[in-house]
């Protein structure tokens, strides 16, 4: 089995295009929050939203989310 490449969230990027923002519906693409922490960013133009990566795991709660 060859090992799939991944992006600043540690996620493969198989897994991180079956995920979704679950406020808007949009795409989810890697990203680096203020403090440099990984995070996934939703790809909605009208309402960017950005979630946390911790310990390698999306937090896809809209609590959790931040306006980018």
């Amino acid at each position: 089995m060859t090992e799939q490449p991944v992006g600043t969230t540690g996620l493969a990027p198989w897994v991180r295009d079956l995920l979704r923002c679950p406020v808007t519906g949009a795409t989810l693409v890697d990203g680096v929050g203020p403090g440099g922490q990984p995070e996934l960013r939703s790809t909605d133009p009208d309402r960017p939203l950005a979630y946390p990566v911790r310990d390698g795991i999306p937090v896809l709660l809209a609590d959790e989310a931040r306006p980018v």
